[in-house]
């Protein structure tokens, strides 16, 4: 058979590719876990400012026992460590396995750092009586924050893992989803700490 066949043949396997998700880097299967976690982080802040539009008394005087100075730490602490991540992938695709493995170790530890300092803000708005059910703007609060939190454990698990199995593509789509964790934290600050 002609050329006819094979353009026919190549047609199709573009075609059962992932569409403008391949043109990502990483594994498009990430991309899309992405896609819906960053979806349902907007919903979650979508409900915030719905919420402090009904209540903006509440929310203002709440908000004020916030403290924005480890707001912005842990902002500091998650861009930090997005910028080392962001190294490994660079070292990942020039090939240097060793000096990726050090980057996503240090980009690991920031992640710790930033649980910690999160945990003692925790531990801080408990003691002095703000839990989760102390009004609207903590339930919502904690249940947010919360959720990042959930997700840097996630995250930091996978950078575990891409450091053990570190190959580019293993590096490149670990680190956008730790992007993400970064992403949707400095959107977070900028609603529960600034708005």
């Amino acid at each position: 058979m002609g050329d006819g066949e094979g353009a026919c043949n190549e047609a199709v396997e573009i075609s059962s590719g992932w569409g403008p998700l391949s043109a990502l880097p990483g594994d498009a299967m990430m991309w899309i876990l992405i896609i819906s976690e960053l979806a349902v982080f907007g919903a979650a802040l979508a409900g915030y400012a719905v919420s402090r539009a009904l209540d903006p008394e509440l929310f203002s005087a709440s908000q004020a026992h916030l403290d924005p100075f480890s707001g912005a730490l842990n902002t500091a602490i998650l861009l930090t460590s997005g910028a080392f991540a962001a190294g490994a992938v660079r070292q990942a695709r020039a090939g240097a396995i060793r000096t990726t493995r050090w980057l996503i170790g240090i980009a690991f530890l920031f992640g710790l750092a930033f649980l910690t300092v999160k945990v003692g803000e925790y531990a801080g708005h408990l003691a002095d009586g703000y839990g989760l059910e102390a009004n609207t703007f903590f339930t919502l609060y904690y249940l947010v924050t919360g959720f990042h939190a959930a997700h840097v454990v996630f995250g930091l698990m996978i950078l575990a893992l891409v450091a053990a199995f570190a190959s580019e593509e293993n590096v490149t789509t670990g680190c956008a989803f730790w992007h993400m964790v970064d992403l949707v934290w400095v959107l977070v600050f900028a609603v529960f700490y600034l708005s």
